[in-house]
């Protein structure tokens, strides 16, 4: 690089630094102000929100086993939308990854299903599949689905794309076919990366599936919403101990397959 090019870019740098911070606090004081944060509301709605949480207390322990088959359902509704992303999400990495992709078109196509579908709210597919199918867990595991394969796509295809070319290029000299490769080279290589981000998903589902019960969806989510709407407080608050119960439940999980298997893989 020419001595006068490596001058502009430090001097680009040494102007970063200074630039960057002042945008960035010009940007926070703006929000602060245009989104009406005010640490004087929150002061004077304090009697409001210990009143609130007051009528929470003691929670209605006498619903608690009744709602514990909601708290199934909300967990089989992330299973099951986990699983139909991941068979979904699989094919499309593979077409939207540049290694893998037998064209160019091809691969714009799967990165714009990767794009559109990571781009819509899982909300807002729920609504869409609640008013074509009803109310019930099951246009939730549709939205799920859908809407999974935005973020496994995506990260599918990237790890796709980092793999050693080695052990592919190896496979095909042999006379291997292109689905060959890809199971005998690419599978192998991503399958830890893929089991992480699965589990990560399925983590995210859990907590997604009971905001969908908040529209219809199903799950503990819809029992959440309607003894919020009848003012049935301690059923609330017991609900809400059983959302915590589930979320840390799924977060165990994860983290013991995550341990157990994919640690043993890397191992092997």
């Amino acid at each position: 690089m020419p001595v006068q090019n490596r001058q502009v870019s430090f001097k680009s740098i040494r102007y970063a630094r200074y630039i960057i911070p002042v945008l960035f606090s010009i940007f926070f004081v703006w929000s602060v102000i245009s989104t009406g944060i005010s640490i004087n509301d929150l002061i004077n709605g304090y009697p409001n929100l210990a009143d609130f949480i007051g009528c929470m207390f003691p929670p209605a322990w006498d619903v608690f086993i009744p709602l514990l088959y909601p708290a199934l359902e909300t967990i089989q509704m992330a299973f099951l939308g986990t699983v139909f992303a991941v068979i979904l999400s699989v094919p499309v990495a593979l077409l939207a990854a540049s290694n893998i992709s037998p064209s160019k078109p091809v691969k714009v196509f799967a990165r714009g299903i990767i794009a559109t579908t990571r781009t819509i709210p899982d909300i807002a597919f729920a609504l869409i599949f609640v008013s074509a199918v009803g109310l019930g867990p099951f246009p939730g595991i549709l939205a799920l689905s859908i809407h999974s394969v935005g973020m496994l796509g995506k990260l599918y295809a990237e790890a796709i794309e980092e793999i050693d070319p080695g052990p592919v290029e190896a496979v095909e000299a042999v006379g291997a076919s292109k689905l060959q490769a890809i199971y005998y080279a690419v599978i192998p290589q991503v399958t830890p990366s893929f089991v992480a981000t699965t589990l990560y998903r399925f983590d995210t589902n859990v907590r997604s599936s009971i905001v969908l019960g908040l529209v219809g969806a199903g799950g503990i989510g819809f029992e959440l919403i309607m003894a919020m709407r009848l003012f049935r407080y301690h059923e609330m608050s017991t609900i809400l101990i059983i959302i915590f119960i589930v979320v840390m439940f799924a977060e165990w999980a994860s983290n013991y397959i995550r341990v157990h298997v994919i640690g043993e893989e890397v191992l092997k």
